[in-house]
């Protein structure tokens, strides 16, 4: 059991650059919570319902991360920060990372497959802050959900969604190859097109704005010229 945790620890450790050591990291609430999930999670298969609850509700008081007691979650997850919300349906493969205010919703029961309702997780996820995946979908092997976006649809393997609604984006071979991107996108990259194409008619605006400014200065100076001629 020492070991499980010591790796557990490690895992978290190699995805964040913050703690200094093993006893640090056990201080994080998104330990806490996975620990209390697992309580939830055995008195939830066993029929006891209310102590699932119990466990659930005080979890979610003392950490601020909601995670069902149906969901099933494999190793090593990781939550970074609190305000995270997971339903009873998902499923979470191992090394999947999620950063805050993420919320892996439902959809309507007659939407689902056999009760499904929420998303599946393949093993290295990695969702970025204020991202919404919704729905009985499954977000493929280290695909990387972007910051803000919103997922309705499946993901394929080793895909980066970005945008409302996301959309698959390229990205630099390098980076694509690394074991793990913190916050599941580099910030160097313009990933989403529409987003592309409005910051180049962005800067192409302010660059006609600087440019009717200049003229409107010679202007005016070369009328001052003028009048102080007469």
């Amino acid at each position: 059991m020492f070991q499980r945790l010591k790796t557990y620890l490690d895992s978290i450790r190699a995805r964040d650059p913050a703690p200094r050591s093993r006893a640090e990291i056990l201080l994080y609430p998104g330990v806490w919570a996975l620990a209390y999930h697992r309580i939830a999670n055995r008195f939830y298969r066993n029929g006891w319902f209310f102590a699932a609850r119990a466990v659930n509700h005080w979890s979610r008081f003392v950490t601020a991360i909601d995670i069902h007691p149906g969901a099933t979650i494999g190793r090593n997850f990781f939550i970074d920060h609190g305000f995270v919300v997971i339903g009873e349906t998902a499923q979470i493969g191992d090394n999947v990372t999620i950063y805050q205010c993420v919320t892996l919703g439902g959809t309507s029961p007659d939407n689902g497959v056999a009760g499904k309702r929420h998303p599946t997780l393949l093993d290295g996820v990695i969702i970025g802050s204020g991202a919404q995946v919704l729905g009985p979908i499954t977000v493929g092997e280290r695909a990387r959900i972007g910051a803000n976006a919103v997922v309705t649809r499946d993901v394929p393997e080793g895909a980066v969604m970005v945008g409302i609604p996301a959309k698959p984006t390229l990205v630099q071979a390098e980076t694509w190859q690394k074991d793990f991107v913190p916050y599941g996108t580099p910030c160097s990259e313009i990933f989403d097109p529409a987003t592309q194409k409005l910051e180049i008619m962005r800067c192409e605006l302010e660059t006609l704005r600087k440019r009717l400014d200049t003229m409107i200065q010679e202007r005016e100076a070369h009328e001052a010229e003028r009048r102080g001629r007469r």
